[in-house]
């Protein structure tokens, strides 16, 4: 089938993965019998993969086929829910602290290098804000980017780190449903950026995503030098803010293109790309929301506490006082 992924507007490519797909279940009814789903799958991503996947994305590994990185996303999970948790059960936990602040500098330098990177190779110079369709030609620009979005797609890859430090240290309370949710979630979705999407606006979640990883992890660097450093922690609430400030930002970006009639980028992916940055919107409100209830509890807390020794103590000073008037009386 011939490539022609690119000269198909936001309706033609809803048209084409339907039709792709009465096509794979058509195959499926005729030559199927024994009712093989599995090769039914399989068939429709090679369709899609024909009419819709970027050749120059082969010559990567791991991009032959989804199934490599749903098998890391596998090993990955198996290793945070039940092998990790099952090795450091009658162990002490690991301190780290060199690992991970050679870890943290690592991820810092590597996400101001892409964040440069998506800047020079399109935002900064002739991407449109408002609107842009992807390059899928042979031009040194369109070939970095799509360059970057493996790098991308591999750097995802390698803040499975995160985790792992977490269950080496025991820090049990760091793995929320939210943090492996997102770390199992966005290796799938840079893989299919690489294979299909290398450029345009599905580039723009990238961009923020990096400016605000060089300052998480920035963060994380300083916590893991030490407590002395704690002093220069003050921002950790912020880290937050600024995660949802990224998602708000995606989500007017990607409505824009959505609904304008102008915009040539695809239709059913940007709704893909709302629906996504709506999604870890909502998460990261949730996480937040939770956060800033359970700071100020522990506040009140801390404060009726402080009443609480304060009027024991004014209560002891009275009565020491009035021991003292006694004796005194009791003396004359």
């Amino acid at each position: 089938m011939a490539m022609s992924y690119h000269y198909y507007n936001g309706s033609s490519r809803f048209e084409m993965v339907v039709e792709i797909a009465n096509i794979a279940l058509d195959e499926f009814k005729t030559h199927h019998i024994t009712r093989n789903y599995t090769g039914l799958v399989q068939r429709y991503y090679q369709l899609v993969e024909e009419d819709y996947g970027d050749p120059r994305a082969e010559r990567y590994p791991l991009m032959d086929h989804p199934m490599f990185t749903f098998g890391l996303v596998a090993v990955y999970l198996s290793w945070v829910l039940v092998l990790g948790p099952l090795f450091m059960r009658d162990r002490k936990p690991f301190q780290l602290r060199r690992t991970l602040v050679v870890y943290n500098a690592f991820q810092v330098l590597l996400s101001g290098y892409m964040f440069y990177e998506h800047l020079m190779a399109g935002w900064l110079n002739y991407y449109n804000l408002k609107c842009q369709p992807v390059d899928y030609s042979d031009g040194p620009s369109s070939k970095r980017m799509l360059n970057l979005c493996y790098l991308y797609y591999l750097s995802k890859l390698t803040e499975f780190a995160d985790t792992v430090f977490f269950v080496l240290r025991k820090k049990s309370s760091q793995i929320t449903w939210l943090h492996v949710y997102h770390h199992s979630v966005t290796p799938l979705e840079t893989w299919v950026l690489v294979k299909f999407l290398a450029g345009g606006n599905a580039t723009f979640p990238n961009l923020l995503n990096n400016f605000v990883h060089v300052c998480m992890y920035f963060y994380y660097m300083m916590a893991a030098m030490g407590p002395e450093y704690a002093k220069f922690l003050w921002w950790k609430k912020y880290m937050t803010e600024l995660q949802i400030a990224q998602f708000v930002l995606c989500i007017v970006h990607t409505t824009r293109a959505l609904f304008s009639n102008q915009c040539q980028f695809s239709k059913f992916i940007s709704a893909l790309l709302l629906l996504n940055a709506s999604i870890f919107f909502c998460l990261f409100m949730n996480f937040y929301m939770q956060s800033y209830r359970k700071s100020k509890a522990q506040q009140q807390l801390q404060q009726q506490n402080q009443l609480t020794a304060s009027s024991l103590k004014a209560d002891s000073n009275n009565n020491s006082t009035m021991a003292v008037s006694a004796q005194k009386l009791k003396a004359n």
